[in-house]
This record gives C-alpha cells, structure tokens and sequence, in this order.
C-alpha cells in the first residue's frame, strides 16, 4: 500500500474513530485502526470494538492499493503533529509503516489487515432520512436517562420502535426516570417490533450531529447502521427486552402545576446543595398558587424556597431526587412545564406546555 493524503482530512478521520479504539483490551488489535486503500482513490479509515464500528471514507493520492493496521492513537498523535499540508504512507516489510511530511519521516510497527475484524456487511439496509436536528432532538432528549447499570444490560441503550400510526418513538430509563419521545415522520421501517440502540453507539453518533445535514439511521438484524457525510456507524442492538414503559406512564394525573421551567430548576440546584450527596432527595410541598421546595440533611443544616406556580388543587407532600428533576427540565426546550403529580407514592410526570410529543417520568423518594 502507498498513498498520500491532505494532512487535515487523515487527522480529522483518525480523531473521529478514537472513540470507538479499546486502549485496554485482551485482543490488541483492537487498539488498532485499518487502513484500505483502493485503486479508485477511496480510503477508508476502520476502527471496531467488536460492539462499535466506524468507517470514515475519504479521498487519496493511492499510488498503489492494499491495507494496513497500526495503533490508532500512536498514528493520531503522529499524523497531526505533522509540519506539512501532504503526508504520503507506504507499507513496508513486516508490516511496518513509513509516515513521510516534508523532513520528517516515522517508521511505525503495524499489523496484517487479514487479523482485523471485519465489520458486519449491511446492504440492503432500509435507511431512515433524519434531519439532523430532528434525530438529535430524539437522541438527546433520552440519552440521559440511559441506565449505565451494566448489570441491567437491557436498559443501557435506547428503545426505538415504530407505532402503527407510523410515529417513531424512543424510550429509555434507568429504573429510577424515563423519558419517551414521539416523533411524526413519513417514513416506513422495519422497527415494528423495536430494538435496543446501545449508548456508546449513540454516544458516537451524537459527533455527528453538529451543522446541518441528512443522516441516515437503518437497522438489519443484529445491527443499527447510521451514515453521514462519509462516515459510517455501525453499532450492535442490545439483545434484551425493553420494560413495558407504557405501564411506567400515569394514564391519569389529579394535579398540574404550570410553573417557569427555568425558576424550576435553578430553585432545585439551590436547595439541593443541602440535600444529602448520595440522595439528593427534596421535598416539593404543594398549595393553591404555591410551590415550596426544601431539603433538610443532618449533617449540614436545611434549606427551603417559595415559587408561585399556576394551580389550584388539594395539597400534596412528596420527595424527588433533585438531580432527576434537573435532568429531565434541561431537557426541555419551553419556557414553561407542566408537572403532574397525583400523591406521595406516584410517578411525577413533567410535559412542556406546548408539546405533548415528549414526557418525562420521575419516580418518588420516602423522606
């Protein structure tokens, strides 16, 4: 193999697989990235955990075709250290790699492309065309709610299925919140039965959302599969089954409280610097046009705040911990919510006041 590429693009293709690199696995291969070049001057820059998979495919100068694998992070750093705009790369006897720019030349130890693994073949893949703002609202609404729990492998990712009406929805929850999200597209899928998107593979795929542009997300078998702008993704579904999360979702609720979402949470970061670090439990005592919220910790001492709030109703007392209910107001993009609530045992749900398409549902705590 021999080629030369634009310093700029092979370093920009190197930074975007480093997430994907294992640094400390029992194959090590796996800390390798490979390099195929084609005869039609494409090269493609491969890295895999097994799970993950990422191809990012560029243009090149190829001289003469072939492959190669060398350590990933030793040829990023080497690669954008690099003084010129060119970098040739050839492979050598024993499959080492010679790194040419200018005056600078590096010898590196690779590895036969015959013992990397291969990514999954996926042709055929039923492709749904994602606005990215689209898929990125749908992703980032519920990534933080993902379980990162690995004994509870099912909930480590997020549930993505197509309704009969043909809204697509995603789910997830760490058994403490949940946050589900439908979405209206005219698309048909193959996500009748739904599956589990793993959150490392989301967690790469978010890179990509930045700047505007079409991504496409398809699932075949065992896999999920997005591309965009000459990246490919390719990450395993969880093999699990997803709770019931309409069970999880109150049918009903006796009280909604209208209140600023933004006063909301700036009241519960206030007063959550009291609560205990391991709980973080407050206490949210509702009235007619009020909101109070407290917490008290024995160890340092209590606090406690007034918000008006849009509501006339019985009382209720009832526990949250705070930092759920951060997490799931940031999510949300309105400058009101709606909390509803029904007693002390029940599942808070908040909604914003203008979308009805996205919830979230925090569970209480006993204090």
């Amino acid at each position: 193999m021999e080629l030369k590429i634009d310093v700029a693009d092979f370093s920009r293709g190197l930074a975007n697989i480093q997430g994907i690199v294992q640094k400390r696995n029992t194959m090590p291969i796996l800390a390798n990235v490979m390099i195929e070049a084609s005869d039609a001057g494409q090269i493609d820059i491969i890295a895999t955990d097994l799970d993950i998979g990422m191809r990012c495919s560029g243009r090149a100068e190829v001289v003469e075709a072939g492959s190669i694998t060398v350590n990933a992070k030793a040829l990023y750093d080497i690669v954008r250290a690099l003084p010129s705009k060119d970098a040739t790369l050839k492979s050598l006897d024993n499959n080492y790699v010679e790194v040419r720019a200018g005056r600078v030349q590096y010898k590196i130890v690779g590895t036969s492309a015959e013992e990397f693994p291969k990514l999954p073949a996926l042709e055929g893949v039923n492709y749904i065309k994602f606005d990215k703002a689209a898929l990125k609202e749908m992703v980032e609404k519920t990534f933080y709610s993902v379980s990162t729990d690995e004994t509870r492998y099912n909930l480590n990712g997020v549930y993505f299925e197509q309704k009969k009406d043909g809204a697509l929805v995603m789910v997830s929850t760490d058994g403490h919140r949940l946050s589900r999200i439908i979405r209206k597209f005219d698309v048909k899928t193959d996500l009748e039965q739904g599956v589990i998107l793993p959150r490392k593979g989301l967690s790469e795929l978010r890179r990509l959302f930045e700047g505007t542009g079409i991504i496409e997300l398809g699932v075949k078998g065992s896999h999920a599969v997005a591309h965009h702008e000459g990246i490919t993704i390719v990450m395993r579904l969880i093999d699990g089954t997803f709770p019931d999360y309409e069970q999880v979702i109150p049918k009903e609720t006796e009280r909604k409280i209208k209140v600023k979402r933004e006063e909301l949470t700036e009241s519960l970061r206030r007063i959550s610097l009291v609560s205990s670090d391991k709980s973080h439990s407050v206490k949210l005592e509702l009235r007619s046009g009020l909101l109070r919220i407290s917490s008290q910790n024995p160890d340092l001492g209590e606090g406690n705040e007034e918000l008006p709030v849009e509501y006339k109703g019985s009382e209720v007392n009832i526990g949250f911990n705070a930092r759920y209910l951060i997490d799931a107001l940031n999510a949300f993009g309105t400058e009101q919510v709606v909390l509803e609530l029904n007693d002390d045992l029940s599942p808070g749900v908040v909604r914003g006041d203008k979308d009805d398409g996205y919830i979230c549902v925090v569970m209480p705590m006993r204090i």
